[in-house]
């Protein structure tokens, strides 16, 4: 059997797509609508559904890589009321552009993904929540749902069966905020974005205080692919509990930029092959491999390290998203480290005092390192304000603006002592 660093697999949503052949009529040619079909013409029960898809292994492909089989088991099946299916388009952390290109070449697969969830989970409405500055992609999804509902696949009694299912595309204000998933409610519910305080968790109190469950626009555009192939052979592509392919967009000191849709579990140098290599053939310095809120880790480390949860996890950091931001050695690490505490200083919703006052505090920290102005203090100073912010808000934005602060402090502190000390950065190019 090959390895990972030699077999090819071929990529599964994003396979074979090239901006044209985005409509219905090209999805059914490449098998699309058909899982749809099993499930409801076989009579497979929701329970099987279920089951198939804790079999493939799934995770979260939104970043937090839960078992989305497990997730999807909480959904309380006999409630009474309404319940609600929420798909979290709201990709708005730096680094990140799989969900936009889901959309924009196969929006049929998320929209199928969705209507297998709300047959498993027994409910009839949901929403996409996508993000505010990405006007064509949800223009584009828009014409997908009208083609998905002439077509009987969308609407009442689909298929001529029993069951029933509304999606409906909402266009958010570009918010990094309500990428967590209970600001998302607030936003949808039309009320300012911002987290609710957890317990209750969504799959008793959701969407307008109704069970609801919330997964991410890759998680639902694999489902369709897993009850197409089989629970066993999409598991089979990746890992042991990291089962199928995942998107990673790569950018950065790369050649070429982009997304690739490889197995789980590829090791990190195939994946920098596969995008051409470092630009200009310059050293490898750094590594964030999930999203600007992921730790960052030392570009020699990550050589070693294969794209998984487990594996990432291992080497200190997060999978995340599959956001890869490569940096070479002309990099600043303090230049880089005040680019993302900015952001997450102007992206706070500033409910919580930790998160509200303390992310403007990192942030002129290190402007002040950067602009030759720090003191040899400072540094343990970021550790101790990251400290007193993370785990201590109501939702995870704190942290993300605490673990890069600690992390680029920890995997390149000489380079931050060395601008304290000498007022200027040790990267020749910065100097």
């Amino acid at each position: 059997m090959t390895s990972l660093h030699d077999r090819h697999i071929q990529p599964l949503i994003l396979a074979g797509l090239d901006g044209n052949n985005w409509g219905l009529a090209d999805y059914v040619k490449r098998g699309g609508y058909a899982s749809l079909k099993r499930i409801l013409n076989d009579k497979i029960t929701p329970e099987q559904v279920i089951a198939e898809l804790k079999a493939s292994s799934l995770r979260g492909r939104g970043g937090a890589g839960f078992p989305t089989g497990l997730k999807w088991s909480f959904m309380p099946r006999q409630y009474p009321g309404q319940k609600y299916l929420v798909c979290n388009s709201d990709e708005g952390e730096p680094g990140t552009f799989k969900d936009r290109d889901i959309m924009r070449y196969n929006p049929h697969s998320l929209i199928e993904g969705m209507i297998i969830g709300g047959y498993a989970m027994g409910i009839t409405v949901g929403y996409n929540y996508i993000h505010g500055e990405i006007w064509d992609t949800y223009a584009r999804f828009e014409e997908a749902l009208e083609e998905a509902r002439a077509a009987g696949f969308l609407g009442d009694r689909i298929l001529g069966t029993e069951f029933s299912f509304q999606l409906h595309a909402s266009h958010g204000y570009g918010a990094y905020i309500c990428g967590e998933e209970t600001a998302l409610l607030e936003s949808l519910e039309g009320k300012k974005g911002q987290p609710r305080f957890k317990p209750p968790v969504p799959a008793s109190f959701g969407l307008y205080g109704k069970p609801t469950t919330i997964n991410n626009t890759e998680t639902f555009a694999a489902v369709p692919f897993i009850f197409g192939m089989g629970a066993e052979a999409y598991a089979a592509i990746g890992k042991p509990n990291n089962g199928g392919t995942k998107i990673f967009s790569i950018s950065g000191d790369v050649e070429k930029p982009g997304n690739y849709e490889i197995p789980l579990g590829t090791p990190f140098a195939k994946l920098l092959e596969l995008a051409g290599g470092m630009r200009g053939g310059k050293k490898i310095k750094a590594v964030i491999p999930g999203g600007s809120s992921a730790p960052v880790i030392r570009g020699d480390v990550m050589m070693d390290t294969d794209l998984d949860y487990d594996a990432i996890a291992k080497a200190g950091s997060m999978l995340g998203s599959g956001a890869v931001i490569v940096m070479d050695d002309t990099r600043c690490m303090v230049k880089s480290l005040l680019r993302l505490a900015y952001f997450y200083f102007e992206e706070s919703c500033g409910q919580c005092t930790p998160c509200r006052e303390g992310t403007g505090w990192m942030y002129r920290v290190v402007e002040r390192i950067e602009n030759g102005q720090g003191r040899p203090e400072d540094l343990d100073l970021l550790n101790s304000v990251a400290d007193n912010i993370q785990g201590r808000t109501i939702c995870a934005l704190g942290d993300a603006a605490a673990m890069p602060v600690r992390a680029f402090i920890k995997n390149y502190r000489e380079e931050f002592e060395y601008h304290i000390e000498h007022k200027h950065c040790l990267v020749p190019a910065y100097m």
